[in-house]
């Protein structure tokens, strides 16, 4: 029966389950008694709620404290084996994927290098496929177990009603390719657990905001700096935060030909690709046959050698003109969406790391605006290289939450819609 508001009796008890399992979740271990006030929910709602999670073993005691003249309360948080999710990150230099418990604990995890082939589609459909299979093998998980299948992906993503998650990614040769379809058309998992596929850099987003440098922030940029660079926006306004392709955005008119086929975008000259193709340019001399992670860890060395090395002039003035360009480039998102914080993450952004950081926050002060430019903090990301598979570990997690625990019955159609709850309950107070 449904209420005035719309909201049945159903919809109120998964609601209260919800914010039971959050708060737990977040601030956890937690009494009854701490429940009530955290939730807002009263005391025989909590009551209920508490002992349908300890029924569904959701829920699981964990100790107690002295109360206050009275019996020791008892403390309560999730119960990390309860359920499972796995994270896959389709990155620009490998496919990896690891599982992890509920409470985000890495059970398992494989890599597999992305060489000649590239993106090609069947390849990497076939390394996430691989890469599901030993992860649930090396921990013993059957495969109708898991909460779900996120993935983060370079590109944009359409979701459509007969194939599922579409993904548009013009910089690595995909155009329309039906990610979801391909994989729901393998053995390895059945019909039952859903994917959630998503842009990588706000997959690289949610996890920062969740447990990383943008906890508590309601306005902030997390920028994901590897070959190419990408953005997620999360603003009041952008409840689900949103993947932006602010990698190009123009800044030379006529400038270097970026992936995408346009000239001038920040991506041609701020990326870690064409970053090495500079150096290259102006007479530098990357390792041969490696890769680009490598490729750039020989670039730094040799533009910041040791104490009493002599620094490759090139190599360092290529890298001190991708700082200006990226800052030019943050100045243009400090403008627009005037956050309080930015986050640098992917591969590249953490490798320059703190040598390369007070130069890019030096040239985003000069090309912003004065106002937003002295409200903001830009730092590096928190949670190192494994952020995007986290994030993609978070969407099923998220849609867990917002069905107050329980499976979903079928794929989902958007967003989970308890991300920007999650990051409320998650905000300090």
């Amino acid at each position: 029966m449904a209420g005035r508001n719309g909201r049945t009796v159903r919809d109120l008890r998964r609601g209260n389950r919800t914010a039971v399992l959050q708060r737990l979740y977040f601030d956890g271990p937690m009494s009854r008694y701490e429940l009530g006030p955290a939730t807002g929910l009263s005391s025989g709602s909590v009551s209920n709620v508490v002992a349908e999670l300890l029924a569904d073993g959701l829920v699981e005691e964990a100790g107690s404290v002295d109360s206050d003249g009275g019996r020791p309360r008892t403390l309560l948080r999730v119960a990390p084996g309860s359920g499972h999710m796995i994270g896959v990150d389709v990155g620009e230099t490998r496919v990896r994927v690891e599982l992890f418990d509920l409470t985000l604990t890495e059970l398992a995890r494989t890599e597999r290098p992305l060489e000649h082939q590239g993106y090609d589609v069947e390849v990497i459909v076939g390394h996430i496929r691989d890469g599901i299979a030993e992860v649930l093998a090396a921990a013993g998980i059957a495969p109708d177990q898991p909460l779900g299948v996120g993935i983060g992906v370079p590109g944009i993503v359409e979701r459509t009603p007969d194939r599922g998650a579409v993904v548009h990614g013009q910089t690595i040769g995909w155009d329309a390719v039906p990610l979801e379809a391909l994989l729901r058309s393998s053995p390895q998992l059945p019909e039952s657990v859903p994917y959630f596929i998503d842009n990588g850099a706000r997959t690289l987003g949610q996890a920062e905001m969740w447990f990383g440098g943008g906890r508590g922030a309601r306005n902030a940029i997390v920028v994901l700096f590897g070959s190419g660079v990408g953005a997620c926006l999360v603003t009041p306004e952008v409840e689900h935060g949103r993947a932006v392709e602010w990698g190009h955005l123009t800044v030379r008119v006529r400038g270097r030909r970026c992936r995408c086929g346009a000239l001038g975008c920040l991506e041609a000259y701020a990326g870690a690709e064409s970053l090495l193709d500079r150096w290259r340019e102006a007479g530098g001399r990357p390792p041969a046959d490696t890769d680009e992670e490598t490729a750039l860890t020989a670039m730094l060395a040799a533009a910041y050698p040791p104490l009493g090395g002599a620094a490759d002039p090139l190599a360092l003035a290529v890298l001190e003109e991708t700082a200006e360009y990226l800052g030019a480039g943050l100045s243009d998102l400090i403008n627009l969406f005037q956050p309080e914080r930015i986050l640098i993450g992917g591969w590249a952004g953490l490798q320059l790391g703190s040598r390369f950081l007070p130069a890019v926050r030096r040239h985003a002060t000069a090309y912003a605006l004065r106002h937003p430019a002295g409200r903001v903090t830009i730092d590096l990301g928190r949670l190192g290289p494994d952020a995007v598979t986290v994030g993609a570990a978070i969407l099923p997690l998220a849609d867990f939450f917002a069905r107050g625990g329980r499976r979903a019955e079928s794929a989902p159609q958007g967003p989970p819609p308890a991300w920007r709850t999650a990051l409320q309950e998650r905000a300090p107070r």
